[in-house]
Parts: C-alpha cells; sequence; structure tokens
C-alpha cells in the first residue's frame, strides 16, 4: 500500500494504537521505555536548559499553526486530499513520538506496591489534617509577603536550584529513577490561558522541560515546580508526582517550599473529610493563621476571577485523559493520599 494514500495512514494509527496497548500489557517493553526515557532525559534537559525561553511552548505555536492552515485546506476541494494526508502523517509522528517517550510510562510499577498496606481511617485524615496545621501555620511565620500580607516567594531561581538537590537524595527504596542534573524549568507562554483553565503547570514531554503558569498565585508554585520535576524524573502518573513533591518539599531548608508543601497537603485532606465532616473542616479553616487566611483569601479571589466554563471544560477533557492511563483523574486525591498516609505510618 503506497505511503501516500490516507488509508495507508489511517491504517498506521490504529495499527500504532494497538501496538501500544498490546505493549502497556507486557512488563519487559514497559521496562524498555523506562530505560529509554532514562537516556532521552538527559539529553532533553541538557540542550533544551540552553533556550532562556519555552522552547516546547513556541513548538507547539508553530505545530498549532501548521494544524490551522492543513484544516483551513479541508474546506478547499482542491486542497482537501493533501491536507486531510499531511495531517494524518503529522498526527501518527505526534502519537508515536509522545508514546516513545512519555505515554507508556504511565504504566510502570505503582509506588505504592513499594510501601505497606494500611488502612486508612477518618480519624486518622483528621489528626493529620491538625499536624499540618500546625506545620502550616509555623512554616508561614518563616515566609516573606507583599505589602497586602500575601506570601511570595523571595529567590525561585534558588528555590528551583534547591529542589533539584533535594530530588537527588529522596528515599532510594521509594523513588529510584536518577535525578535529573540540569535545570529545565520554565514559566509557560500560555500561562494567561493557563490562568482560565486551571493549570499550574506540565511537563512537556517532546521538549523535557517542565512548565509552570508564572502568574498564578505563590502559594501553589512551589510544589507545582517540585511536582513537575517529578515528572521529568520519570513519574508520569500525576499522584505519584504530587508524592515525590512532598518527599521533597518536607526536606527543604527553604521555608517557602516547605509552606507550599505542607499547605497542599492541608488542603488534600480537608477536600477529602468535606463532604461528609463538613463542621470539621470549618474550624480547621477557621484555625488558619492571620497570615494562612490572606493567603486563601487570596487564592479565592483569583479562582473566582479566572475560574468558569472554560476550566471545567479542561478538568473533565483532563479527567477522561488520566484515567484511560490508568490514573484516578483529577477528581479524586485518593491514590495520593494513600501514597501519603502509607508513608507517613513509617515514619
Amino acid at each position: 500500500m503506497p505511503i501516500h494514500k490516507k488509508r495507508f495512514w489511517s491504517i498506521a494509527l490504529l495499527v500504532q494504537i494497538a501496538l501500544f496497548y498490546t505493549l502497556s500489557k507486557i512488563s519487559s517493553a514497559i521496562y524498555f521505555f523506562e530505560i529509554l526515557f532514562e537516556v532521552q532525559k538527559e539529553i532533553h534537559t541538557k540542550i533544551f536548559s540552553l533556550f532562556p525561553f519555552s522552547f516546547g511552548d513556541t513548538a507547539y505555536i508553530l505545530l498549532g499553526i501548521y494544524i490551522l492552515i492543513l484544516m483551513s485546506g479541508l474546506s478547499k476541494p482542491k486542497k482537501r486530499k493533501k491536507s486531510l494526508l499531511k495531517l494524518l502523517i503529522t498526527l501518527n509522528i505526534f502519537y508515536f513520538i509522545y508514546q516513545i517517550f512519555w505515554g507508556m510510562l504511565y504504566f510502570q510499577e505503582p509506588i505504592i506496591n513499594k510501601l505497606p498496606e494500611k488502612q486508612i481511617t477518618t480519624e486518622e485524615l483528621k489528626q493529620l489534617s491538625l499536624k499540618y496545621l500546625e506545620l502550616c501555620k509555623k512554616e508561614r511565620e518563616r515566609t516573606k509577603e507583599n505589602t497586602q500580607g500575601v506570601f511570595i516567594i523571595e529567590d525561585i531561581n534558588a528555590l528551583k536550584l534547591e529542589i533539584i538537590e533535594l530530588q537527588k537524595s529522596l528515599p532510594k527504596n521509594l523513588i529510584d529513577k536518577k535525578a535529573i542534573q540540569s535545570q529545565s524549568i520554565k514559566n509557560s507562554l500560555y500561562s494567561p490561558i493557563m490562568n482560565y483553565a486551571g493549570i499550574l503547570g506540565y511537563y512537556n514531554p517532546f521538549s523535557g522541560e517542565a512548565q509552570i503558569c508564572s502568574t498564578q498565585p505563590d502559594t501553589y508554585i512551589p510544589f507545582t515546580i517540585a511536582h513537575e520535576m517529578a515528572h521529568q524524573r520519570g513519574y508520569a502518573r500525576e499522584q505519584e508526582a504530587h508524592f515525590i513533591a512532598f518527599l521533597t518539599g518536607k526536606e527543604a531548608k527553604s521555608a517557602s517550599l516547605r509552606y507550599s508543601t505542607y499547605y497542599f497537603i492541608l488542603k488534600s485532606l480537608l477536600k477529602t473529610l468535606y463532604d461528609k465532616h463538613t463542621d470539621f473542616v470549618e474550624s480547621v479553616l477557621e484555625s488558619y493563621s492571620p497570615a494562612m487566611k490572606r493567603d486563601q483569601a487570596y487564592e479565592l479571589e483569583f479562582n473566582a476571577k479566572y475560574g468558569g466554563k472554560a476550566e471545567d471544560l479542561f478538568r473533565k477533557a483532563n479527567d477522561i485523559f488520566l484515567k484511560t492511563n490508568q490514573q484516578e483523574g483529577v477528581i479524586t486525591y485518593s491514590y495520593f493520599l494513600e501514597l501519603f498516609i502509607r508513608y507517613e505510618s513509617e515514619q
């Protein structure tokens, strides 16, 4: 079948989907892709860390323009066949590169298999909420704030370098992938759009860059950086990246990173408890320190400004994507909390 035919590339895409689905069930195949990632992540971070801007975001913009041109060609009878053929070729190439660089890592052995089983109780969730409330209060007093009394990061470059160093010393019995050596954490060119979509950051598997929404509240940023760097290390599952960010942040010298980490943990616990234990959650919220309440008010103001239908639509789409890659989606933090609580019970 000639490769210049649309049918060939349509079949090729279906074959790819079937092939990668089959490989996702074979442990030796997943191990191969893990080894491949170890090789390419070093190359990616070293090369693309040299760019002072987000190379991956720029490439996405150019790709988007190219796709729009091809799609416009679909409406023109003389260009329709060639445009459709080029779209199918582009989709095949994009899907193949994504799967070998990143997609197959969603099927590697879960971190939870390395932690002892434990039954999670409501009382334990409540006790941990109170524990992390006090930790948040303590660390918040050691951080900087702006003239409105809201938390700010004093030196984000120093923070990035500290996270790189911290990820080199995570417990090897749990986190056995090699830490990255080069700093490739970029402010996304899409930050204004990410605000409306509710995206705090993302990992670009084609360039190995960690993209951060630079306009989000500072309370989110340190933990988000640690989370995206966990992806750079080779952990694809969102909840496992949360867990690695927790392991990173709890050992930090930086009060900003510790506060952002503890605050994320506290909010995760409270979200889990809220539906059935509303009174308890509201009592914890009332117990926030004045500084924490200012941070919370700023987050609520930010979310009210940018939240809406666009964010809801993205979250639903992302939820479907995560679930198709053996993840729980964005609706629940239960897998992350199980990792967190199993780890806490061992300390």
